[in-house]
């Protein structure tokens, strides 16, 4: 804060009062460097081998809601893992219910019997999900899909 005089004398003088916003404007800008490099290092992702299998891409956004079974039978609801698969229904019907949105996409480990799997869509079929995608990886020309 400055003062309207230099040499101690107040009379008739008043305060200036502005805010320096510099060492704000620094700052913010610093954050978001710092957050410009690390957002992409926190995004993860679960391993997993999918079927290589000859067909279309189809292109996704961030509303679509994915289950995954890895190849040690855990299961994974939109990026959370579930302890159980008790009361898969009723978790994914709040979880499409939140995101507001019809179609599931099932990613499942080829190594992952196919009991389980059918298990996981009688679920689905449970909560009322009648759009499930499966996914897969396209296959390397020349290699057998089966």
């Amino acid at each position: 804060m400055a003062l309207g005089s230099t040499n101690g004398n107040f009379e008739g003088r008043s305060m200036m009062s502005e805010i320096n916003v510099t060492p704000m404007v620094d700052v913010m800008l610093v954050l978001l460097i710092i957050f410009m490099v690390a957002a992409p290092m926190m995004t993860q992702g679960l391993d997993v081998d999918l079927p290589k299998v000859d067909a279309n891409v189809m292109r996704t956004d961030a509303s679509m809601v994915i289950l995954t079974v890895t190849a040690d039978g855990s299961v994974d609801l939109d990026g959370t893992k579930l302890p159980n698969v008790d009361n898969l229904d009723a978790q994914v019907r709040q979880v499409m219910r939140t995101k507001g949105t019809e179609s599931l996409f099932l990613k499942a480990d080829q190594s992952v019997p196919y009991g389980q799997v059918a298990r996981i869509m009688g679920a689905l079929r449970e909560a009322g999900i009648t759009n499930v995608g499966l996914v897969t990886e396209p296959a390397v020309r020349g290699e057998s899909a089966l």
